[in-house]
């Protein structure tokens, strides 16, 4: 496997790389990091092959509020129109379906626990989720979700989101669930965000969530083969 330079983006303490970080070591591939939470300052887009935008609690409409999220999405198109391999998680998803101009607001629901996908014919057959089946149990902690931008694939669906994973020309993918987390990383998750765990109907309880927590590695087993396959594509 070619080796890559990886840069991610970090938008709150408590939603890192998880098992990812492990993949890039493992693989011996090189990484650096934005933590917008510190200090916006992206890098140049020729020094790097891989973008990953990672989580977070925030909106890609709270502008005011977050001001960097304008140079992030502007930064995320620019890493795209140069063909660079684009993955984004939860908001991170959020994030580049909003600067590929598609609409992203707010879910029906909240989603928070572990629940099933469905995988659509096109990600069964294609190569990325290619002998994965048609369902997964992964890992949910969103409230927004969004349309699917033009050219994409859409590759996953729950009962709560229509719109769960998707790919742009090979290069981009998008999932809005969760196959990163670590024990430590799921706990740091619920630490950040237990004032979310609020009674609804796609939303599990904290002894849930942790009760589940014999999901984490399946999760990280899958999210190895997405993140090699993604590599092969290129």
């Amino acid at each position: 496997m070619k080796k890559f330079r990886i840069h991610y983006f970090q938008h709150v303490p408590f939603e890192g790389l998880g098992s990812i970080e492990d993949w890039i070591s493992l693989n011996g591939h090189s990484l650096t990091v934005t933590k917008l939470f510190e200090k916006a300052e992206f890098p140049e887009i020729s020094d790097i092959d891989w973008l990953i935008v990672m989580g977070g609690p925030m909106n890609v409409y709270n502008e005011k509020q977050f001001p960097w999220l304008k140079g992030e999405k502007r930064f995320i198109r620019r890493a795209i129109d140069a063909g660079k391999t684009v993955l984004g998680i939860c908001l991170g998803s959020q994030l580049v379906s909003a600067a590929l101009g598609a609409k992203v607001y707010k879910n029906m629901e909240n989603e928070i626990g572990w629940f099933d996908i469905e995988l659509t014919p096109l990600a069964q057959s294609g190569n990325l989720f290619f002998d994965m089946g048609n369902r997964i149990n992964v890992f949910h902690w969103h409230g927004d979700t969004f349309d699917l931008p033009e050219s994409a694939i859409n590759l996953a669906s729950s009962a709560c989101t229509k719109n769960q994973a998707y790919i742009y020309k090979n290069k981009v993918l998008a999932l809005q669930f969760h196959l990163e987390p670590t024990l430590d990383s799921l706990m740091q998750m619920i630490e950040g965000g237990r004032d979310e765990l609020k009674k609804g109907k796609y939303i599990q309880t904290e002894k849930d969530i942790l009760r589940n927590k014999r999901l984490i590695k399946p999760g990280r087993k899958i999210l190895f083969t997405l993140l090699s396959r993604l590599a092969e594509q290129v």
